[in-house]
């Protein structure tokens, strides 16, 4: 099958899912090239050896990952959805791991993989459209396995996020805006103090 043919159908069960699942993703269409270019710069993954992404999608922004990170980091997708999950264990790269599975329970899925405390997190969970003990419960999670130093990006339609991300020191957060996405989205940056 051919990479159109690939994306074409990925966008269908992207739609699907979201029509089935609509508090479980962000948007309705996948995140833009624009968006996609935001994020990994905020995520500055040259020196990232282990990368967490919590909510692949339909796999965009994880084929921009791979794209970006070095040929010896490796990359866990964490997705709960499991149509979801199904695009993201088609991508084919030997640093790559797809997890079906609940982020809430990171340091599990970390060590089941035999994986180091991640120097990136990066994060498509809506985090708006979440109960917020449970999001609060992810937040504490993602703080507490970051690497020291280790950066936490989260793109979001609103800033309920920042509201509840108490676990990172405030001057160590930045957000900037995408317009160029559908919806347009903030990204924001966490670094975990060293």
């Amino acid at each position: 099958m051919n990479e159109a043919r690939y994306l074409s159908s990925d966008a269908f069960v992207f739609f699907t899912q979201f029509i089935k699942n609509p508090r479980q993703l962000g948007s309705v269409i996948p995140s833009s090239g624009y968006l996609k270019r935001r994020i990994i710069s905020n995520a500055d993954l040259s020196q990232a050896r282990t990368i967490v992404e919590l909510g692949p999608g339909n796999g965009g922004t994880t084929r921009a990952i791979l794209a970006a990170m070095s040929d010896d980091a490796q990359l866990l997708s964490i997705e709960l959805n499991e149509g979801l999950y199904q695009l993201a264990a088609r991508i084919q790269d030997q640093r790559y791991i797809a997890h079906h599975g609940d982020a809430t329970e990171l340091a599990d899925i970390l060590a089941g993989h035999s994986l180091p405390s991640p120097d990136v997190v990066i994060s498509g969970i809506p985090f708006s459209t979440m109960d917020k003990a449970i999001a609060s419960r992810l937040l504490e999670s993602v703080h507490q396995q970051l690497a020291p130093g280790g950066r936490f990006v989260a793109y979001q339609v609103n800033s309920r996020v920042d509201k509840l991300n108490t676990f990172f020191e405030p001057s160590q957060r930045s957000v900037q805006v995408e317009l160029l996405n559908i919806p347009p989205l903030r990204v924001w940056c966490w670094r975990k103090s060293p």
